[in-house]
Order: C-alpha cells, then structure tokens, then sequence
C-alpha cells in the first residue's frame, strides 16, 4: 500500500468514526508521512501534506506550517487542504496558522494557492482582521475574479458569525 492509499483509507476510517482503526494506521504510517513531506521531490511533499489533513493528524501542525511555506504551489495547495480538513470541526487549527494564511492570500503568486487560502479562513473564528483583509480583496478589481468572488463568500460568511455572536 502506497502513502496515497493509505491516506485515502485513513480518510474512510475517520469519516465513519473508527478512532481505533485510525489511530492504528496513523502510527504505521507516521514515519513514512514525515519522510515524505522531507522529500527533495515536490510530489511527494504535496502526497504528505494532503495526507496529514486525511489521516486527521493534528500533532502535526509544525509540518503542516511548513507546507504553507514550500516552494511548490502543489505543496502548499495540499497544505491547505489538510488544513481545510483539520480545521472543519473546531477554528483552532485555522486560527493557529492565521497570520500565515493572511500572508498567502495576500502575497501567495499562485491564484489557486491564495483562493484556497481564502477558503481556509472561513473555518476560522470571525476576527475582524481577516474580515478587513477579505472584504479590501474582494474590492480591489486589480485581483483575480475567482480571488475575489472567493474573498467576498468568505468575508460575508465571517461577517454573519461574527453577527450572531454579539
């Protein structure tokens, strides 16, 4: 079995709830995962980084922190999608690494990268922060349309929490 495989599995046992079988698969897997995400190949860091999201690996934040900063867009995209994935259930993951995805929307020279940035915050707490940073990209007609469409979706969800917290 492949990491890929075994990454789509752990994704099964988690979506059906089996914690032991996880947890089982997890330390088989955890050496392999890590060595991967240090491969000089940027397939491989990317496989690694979709993986921790897929095998629920929240020990593994400081990793994943370095996929966001991977040379690769396909890293760094993958980085997103495990964040995307950790972070649906509770905004502590999304909220941990903010800074960082305010910097990749912002900055990130990779458009699909910064749309996936921009998702990436909508599972995060509503900071007014974030809120001021999307609805400024989603106004700014120099941007991507999708960026912005993105960004406004995004802000306004935000904005709607935020809202019904007060």
């Amino acid at each position: 079995m492949s990491l890929v495989e075994a990454a789509a599995k752990a994704d099964e046992l988690a979506q059906s709830g089996d914690e032991r079988e996880l947890a089982t698969l997890r330390r088989q897997w955890e050496d392999e995962l890590e060595s991967a995400a240090r491969s000089g190949d940027y397939r491989e860091r990317a496989v690694a980084y979709r993986a921790i999201g897929q095998f629920r690996f929240r020990q593994k934040l400081e990793l994943l922190r370095r996929g966001l900063d991977d040379e690769s867009p396909a890293a760094r995209g993958s980085a997103l999608l495990s964040v995307q994935l950790l972070s649906k259930d509770s905004p502590g993951v999304v909220n941990a690494i903010r800074p960082v995805l305010h910097t990749m929307v912002s900055t990130d020279s990779n458009q699909a990268v910064r749309r996936l940035a921009v998702l990436c915050l909508r599972n995060g707490s509503a900071q007014r922060e974030t809120i001021v940073l999307l609805t400024g990209l989603s106004e700014d007609d120099e941007q991507d349309a999708e960026l912005r469409n993105a960004a406004r979706t995004v802000a306004a969800d935000l904005k709607k929490r935020a809202g019904a917290k007060t």
